[in-house]
């Protein structure tokens, strides 16, 4: 049996984390508790961490009390955005990232906006000194930014900011982290490692190399095999191509697994689009009814995963709309499709029929080297795709681009193919694959096996300066207590200040991520455990233990 993720929060549009209503009523609450130590943090933070931007420093003296004129409730949001802007910061945002100018997540202008508040270095204010500003109309004041820990992408600074020259030891780490990692209810078996990302120094390890299931953190890895064979801008493309002899008009999937055929398509690639453009490139040939079929030859093997049919992935297809589900959902644990393509492609063929266009009931077919293409839909940048797939534990992105990845490196796209492919690309970029195995991309199969090391190794790899086309690895990183499968998660402390990626099956239970100490210092961490009898107790004895981590400075 395998229990699905928590995942109240629904798809972002591309590159905007959006949080839901089911954050609000957590707001106060988290924010109140981080505040006493948010001052801790910045305090110790401000004096030693390199800043990328004069504009920040003005706001950084604000973040141990509340303004004049502002309300508790703004006050609460000041204290939960500033505290998440700490770990990662400007320029990451620019390039790649769901981040504005001054290291803040849009997820928090979001929960802003949600509250009816404005506020935040971007979010619409004008500059302090007017008279008019904002300000002198009693709004409140921008929230902090937070100091650089990632410097941009591009110049001669680009690399990860140390911030005190002294490191956590390991003797400050094992002290912390023993007691923590030893309650009974991470089970039998549990494997960590801290990792300092500016130097890659490993800080602390207790069994690091062994092999275990990794659950969905499985999904770092996919996310970054997938973008280092295709690239940060990669697009999937699917298309409508008509057979000039036949009339036979063929729907190409091309492995888009956000592809919909809803009416606000949200910046996605949109079904309905592409049966409009291809109506208007039909009636141009003077044609107004045509055989229709479908093609999903891009992928190959078995389309239902190892562990059978299952609300938490539909079908693995090179052609579906909105994941084959069956409701209005866009995340999370649903009732799917038995056939994707077949689905997708009537629907395509009611889109048609709207836009004057009569076809036959589709079947499956492929398209020849011969026929034209009248119309293409692609979808957002690979690095938006990694992000929801991240943000929102989604397990059909991670498989279609596992199946991406080995149709990107020329192997054959099945499930054990994908596995191949990811593990190829993470041991061409020197990571230590010792004892990892990849049945399949998501992390849904127990039969993957990955290290404590090899994650971390990974987190470490995505903030690498010479590797920016990595870097929505870690922007994608669900934020503590404000996004993803982290929403309800962190509300007792470390709101903002962990970013990390959970896992979790029956027995199962895990996280990786980045974390800010209390001496500024970015930290990627990984934490497996095994044979766990309780998820809930799991899940905060995790939350606790990287909890410790943001506020150590551990020497």
């Amino acid at each position: 049996m395998i229990v699905p993720e928590l995942r109240p929060w629904r798809a972002a549009r591309p590159h905007v984390v959006r949080v839901t209503d089911a954050v609000r009523p957590r707001l106060a609450r988290a924010a109140g508790i981080v505040r006493p130590r948010l001052a801790r943090v910045s305090a110790a933070a401000k004096p030693q961490v390199v800043r990328l931007t004069q504009a920040a420093k003005p706001h950084l003296a604000r973040v141990t009390k509340p303004m004049a004129g502002q309300s508790a409730r703004s006050w609460q949001y000041t204290a939960g955005a500033a505290t998440a802007g700490l770990a990662l910061a400007a320029g990451v945002v620019t390039a790649v990232g769901p981040w504005d100018s001054t290291g803040q997540r849009t997820a928090e202008r979001d929960r802003a906006v949600a509250l009816e508040r404005t506020g935040g270095a971007d979010h619409g204010r004008t500059d302090d000194s007017s008279p008019t500003s904002d300000t002198a109309a009693g709004a409140p004041r921008p929230a902090p930014s937070a100091a650089s820990v990632l410097a941009a992408l591009g110049g001669a600074a680009n690399a990860v900011k140390s911030a005190p020259d002294a490191l956590p030891t390991g003797t400050g780490l094992t002290g912390v982290l023993t007691p923590l990692l030893g309650d009974p209810a991470l089970g039998a078996r549990h494997t960590a490692a801290v990792v300092d990302v500016a130097t890659g120094k490993r800080l602390y390890g207790t069994g690091g190399d062994v092999a275990l299931t990794p659950a969905s953190t499985t999904k770092i890895a996919t996310a970054v095999a997938a973008l280092s064979a295709m690239g940060a801008e990669h697009r999937l493309t699917t298309r409508a191509a008509l057979e000039p002899d036949t009339k036979e008009l063929v729907l190409v999937g091309g492995g888009d697994p956000t592809l919909t055929a809803r009416a606000d398509a949200e910046g996605w690639a949109s079904l309905r689009a592409l049966a409009a453009s291809t109506a208007t490139a039909l009636k141009k040939r003077g044609l107004t009814q045509v055989t229709l079929s479908y093609d999903t030859t891009l992928y190959a093997g078995a389309e239902v995963h190892p562990i059978g049919a299952n609300p938490n992935l539909a079908p693995v297809t090179a052609l579906s709309a909105d994941e084959g589900r069956t409701d209005d959902s866009t995340s999370g644990p649903t009732t799917r499709v038995s056939d994707p393509a077949a689905d997708a492609t009537r629907r395509f063929a009611q889109f048609l029929k709207t836009a004057g266009i009569r076809t036959t009931a589709p079947g499956p077919s492929k398209a020849t080297t011969r026929a034209q293409s009248l119309a293409t839909v692609s979808s957002p940048p690979l690095s938006a795709l990694v992000e929801r797939m991240l943000t929102n534990s989604d397990n059909d992105i991670a498989e279609a681009l596992a199946r991406q990845t080995a149709v990107a490196t020329g192997v054959r796209a099945d499930f054990d193919g994908a596995g191949k492919a990811v593990q190829a690309q993470l041991k061409k970029l020197g990571l230590p694959t010792a004892g990892a195995r990849f049945k399949d991309g998501s992390g849904l199969d127990r039969e993957d096996r990955l290290t404590a090391n090899l994650l971390t190794a990974l987190l470490v790899k995505a903030a690498d300066a010479t590797r920016p086309d990595l870097r929505p690895v870690l922007t994608g990183l669900p934020v503590a207590g404000f996004t993803g499968t982290l929403t309800s998660r962190y509300i007792d402390g470390a709101a903002g200040v962990v970013r990390a990626k959970t896992g979790t099956l029956t027995g199962v239970n895990t996280l990786a991520g980045t974390v800010v100490d209390q001496d500024g210092r970015l930290l990627a961490f990984a934490l497996l455990t095994a044979d766990t009898t309780d998820p809930a107790a799991a899940q905060a004895a995790l939350d606790r233990a990287a909890t410790a981590l943001a506020g150590c400075g551990c020497r």
